[in-house]
């Protein structure tokens, strides 16, 4: 048996090859551009506002640009690329001839069915000698019959009788697919011949040597830089050098948007005679005198000398325009202005990686005013002004207005809105102030933001009723959200301030995980427990709100157990038409006990990083009791009521005094030798010393 390689010289089977290859790469490179990213700021909902900040216009053109960057447009070209190879691929498949070769079936040459016996494939052979034998067949110049085309129609109708009725050649045909056994193995190269014609060689290595030695070697090259230039938190390795680089544990919110300025991410922005242009426009504008501050950017004297120390430059320029931006200073430039909006995203990208620095050194400082930033970035508003500046058509002018020119701290936005309707009027609205229209737009927003209020604070271990050294500690905060200006706010419910263990044996629950009806409900609840994005006019990006709650030593300024983020709640927030649900939101976080008994003290601090004035703050203490004492006192607890099939446990039902029985005493017995044994349920909290002493910072 012989084998033979025929290439594909109509290019016949050319366009399969083609579409197939194509198709690995377009395939999945269409889905992931079609895709919902699950990200929040792509699945969270949108607080409803009509206000437009000033040029409106540059900050949407930035928000375009940001959205084009996290399309990748090199992705939809490619995309868009393969689809069209493919569709021209299918066009060749459609009108190219079709010359491939047919496989030999007797049956189909004598038009017999495949269940015929021989007997029928005989009777059938000798009807056909009637008409198609050469000696009865006559030539037909209409049908282009020839003499030649009948002989050979009659050799194959000949051949496709004796394989269906000869034996040896019948076995031939079932054994190696032909009467005339083995044949020569033929295999189809879906390339066009002219590749492999002699005087193309040289173009074939040269291309095979352009894609193993350029190409491939190029984009596995591009992948593994930028894979390795960028860290977790996506900023340049670079950039987080230089940020470890400003790091200082008494640092505040200017040194942290110091800082950021050293990002490298900045120099694309800043590229060429970017790096120094108008640098004195802004640095003019921004050291102003300001209607309520020193500066018109809210700067202290600190942070202006921080700003003058810098060489002129790019970083200079980058840390007057965050200035101008938390300042809201107008820089009449249409080119500055863009710049100062497209500067504040890529600090916020920084600020996300400095903040995962600083929880690395452990001081509360530092992290405190890393999150502080985050806000101030987020609502576009420089360090140390009101709060009130975070609703629409407020100036500082206004905020001062409304809060007194006596007042020594600032009202927060909560503290606005619990003022009587009649009062914010008479506050807020007049010459030179706001407008009616105006103020019921403020309110409005006010009213959607999602303030997260503590109701209570707990330490718990899962199943027992104490906390012994070592063990796995569970920090619950019992929380709901009341949009300042809430009406008709509904009371706490006991019930709800509890934290329920799951039964004993549910590992379901044990691991949070939820079955049947309470997965649906889970699942409808997901984006329901979703915050709204955050109501941030002057950021060109799209931000969902986290919450950070982590504990602190308050006397040493180290943090003891580190934060836990929270983007999501387990329960809606708000209902279909908007309106809170001041549901209790349930917030866990663990973490290993201390090793020894004792009481200890932390400072639990809730922020968040997209308001400011929502933080809040509480004492907690954490009692450790030993182990042996622990054991003691439950073994007491189980003894101190008679049993009820004894005199005194008769005499306590007959009181309607609590009674326990051998059945529960037997259970616990058993539990505590490690019998699987299963006892009585209790829904009762560990309890643990905790003081709870919320204050809003």
């Amino acid at each position: 048996m012989s084998t033979d390689y025929n290439y594909d010289e109509q290019g016949q089977f050319f366009p399969y090859f083609v579409t197939t290859i194509t198709g690995l790469v377009t395939i999945p490179v269409t889905i992931s551009l079609l895709t919902r990213s699950k990200e929040l700021e792509n699945t969270a909902p949108r607080i409803q506002s009509d206000f437009t900040p000033g040029h409106a216009d540059l900050i949407e053109g930035q928000r375009r640009k940001q959205k084009r960057k996290e399309r990748k447009l090199a992705r939809i070209i490619l995309a868009i690329s393969g689809w069209l190879v493919i569709a021209w691929m299918v066009y060749l498949m459609a009108v190219t001839a079709r010359t491939a070769p047919k496989i030999w079936d007797p049956y189909e040459v004598l038009g017999v069915s495949r269940s015929a016996n021989e007997k029928q494939i005989k009777s059938h052979y000798r009807k056909l000698s009637l008409t198609q034998h050469p000696d009865k067949a006559q030539p037909d110049a209409a049908k282009n019959t020839t003499i030649e085309s009948i002989n050979e129609n009659w050799v194959e109708i000949t051949k496709a009788f004796k394989t269906l009725t000869d034996e040896e050649i019948r076995n031939n045909y079932l054994q190696y697919g032909h009467p005339d056994g083995k044949q020569s193995f033929s295999i189809g190269i879906a390339l066009p011949k002219w590749i492999v014609t002699e005087g193309h060689g040289r173009y074939v290595l040269l291309m095979y040597g352009i894609f193993l030695g350029v190409v491939l070697p190029f984009m596995v090259g591009k992948w593994w830089y930028g894979t390795q230039r960028v860290t977790k938190e996506k900023v340049l390795v670079s950039s987080a050098g230089n940020l470890f680089k400003e790091y200082k544990t008494d640092a505040n919110e200017g040194n942290v948007l110091n800082a950021l300025s050293t990002g490298d991410e900045f120099k694309a922005m800043l590229k060429g005679n970017k790096a120094e242009a108008g640098l004195s426009t802004v640095e003019s504008r921004i050291l102003k005198e300001g209607e309520t501050t020193t500066f018109a950017a809210g700067m202290t004297v600190r942070d202006k000398t921080i700003l003058e120390e810098l060489d002129e430059g790019a970083r200079r320029k980058v840390l007057a325009l965050l200035w101008a931006y938390m300042g809201r200073v107008e820089l009449d430039d249409q080119t500055l202005n863009n710049e100062k909006f497209e500067a504040a995203p890529i600090a916020l990208g920084l600020n996300e990686a400095f903040t995962a620095m600083t929880l690395a050194f452990g001081n509360v400082q530092p992290i405190l005013a890393s999150y502080r930033t985050s806000q101030h970035l987020i609502q576009a508003m420089a360090p140390g002004q009101s709060p009130l500046l975070q609703l629409p058509n407020f100036t500082p002018t206004i905020a001062r207005e409304v809060e007194g020119h006596g007042a020594r701290t600032h009202m927060l936005l909560q503290e606005f809105m619990n003022l009587p309707a009649q009062e914010r009027r008479k506050r807020a609205v007049g010459p030179g102030l706001l407008t009616e229209p105006q103020l019921d737009q403020a309110e409005k927003i006010a009213t959607q933001l999602p303030l997260l209020n503590i109701e209570a604070a707990f330490f718990k271990v899962t199943g027992e009723k104490f906390i012994t050294p070592s063990s796995l500690v569970q920090f619950v905060v019992k929380a709901r959200v009341i949009p300042p200006g809430s009406t008709n706010v509904p009371p706490v419910k006991d019930e709800d301030l509890e934290d329920v263990d799951p039964k004993e044996g549910d590992l379901d629950a044990l691991h949070g995980r939820k079955k049947g009806a309470e997965a649906e409900e889970a699942k409808k609840a997901e984006t329901a427990g979703q915050p709204p994005l955050a109501h941030a006019p002057y950021l060109a990006r799209d931000h969902s709100p986290r919450w950070h709650i982590f504990l602190a030593d308050s006397k040493q300024g180290k943090i003891a157990v580190p934060p836990f983020t929270f983007t999501k709640f387990d329960k809606p927030l708000f209902d279909e038409q908007g309106n809170p649900t001041f549901n209790m939101q349930t917030l866990k976080m663990q973490f290993g006990a201390p090793p020894q008994a004792g009481r200890y003290l932390f400072t639990m601090h809730l922020v968040c990083d997209s308001y400011i004035g929502f933080d809040a703050r509480a004492e907690v203490a954490l009692v450790v009791d030993e182990a042996s004492k622990a054991a003691q006192i439950e073994e007491e607890e189980e003894i101190s009521e008679p049993e009820e099939d004894s005199l005194a446990g008769q005499m306590n039902v007959l009181k309607g005094e609590p009674t326990t029985t051998k059945r529960t005493r037997k259970a616990r017995e058993d539990v505590s030798s490690g019998s699987d044994t299963e006892g009585e349920e209790s829904e009762e909290t560990s309890e643990t010393d905790t003081d709870t002493d919320t204050d809003e910072e």
